[in-house]
């Protein structure tokens, strides 16, 4: 990831909503939810969702796929972990021994698995 692109993910991650939705989506793994549920679960009007989804798609830290009638949205997991990597590109001034554990804390874990400690 570049720096333009990682402007531009923090850009949309910088607004409460949507990065409550993208954290929603994260939990909800690549089966993803439909806009009507994502709404619901934020608390806020339809057209208010319609917005910031754009805006996160636009980022690419979300895509949407058509099923029937419904928008299901998913969050974009290459792309959250690609601005994990930039975060930690420079990590820890090259001290292996530092950037290794938190390198290993900003990994997922499968849905279902506890988080190592």
């Amino acid at each position: 990831m570049d720096e333009r692109q990682a402007l531009v993910s923090f850009s949309a991650l910088s607004q409460e909503t949507r990065l409550n939705i993208v954290r929603m989506l994260v939990v909800a793994g690549p089966e993803g939810l439909a806009a009507g549920a994502i709404a619901e679960r934020a608390g806020v009007s339809a057209s208010n969702i319609s917005f910031h989804l754009k805006e996160l798609e636009r980022s690419g830290l979300i895509g949407q796929q058509r099923e029937s009638r419904s928008i299901v949205y998913s969050a974009n997991y290459d792309a959250l972990a690609s601005l994990v990597r930039f975060l930690l590109e420079d990590c820890c001034a090259g001290h292996p021994e530092v950037r290794g554990p938190a390198i290993e804390q900003a990994i997922c874990c499968p849905p279902g698995t506890e988080r190592p400690q």
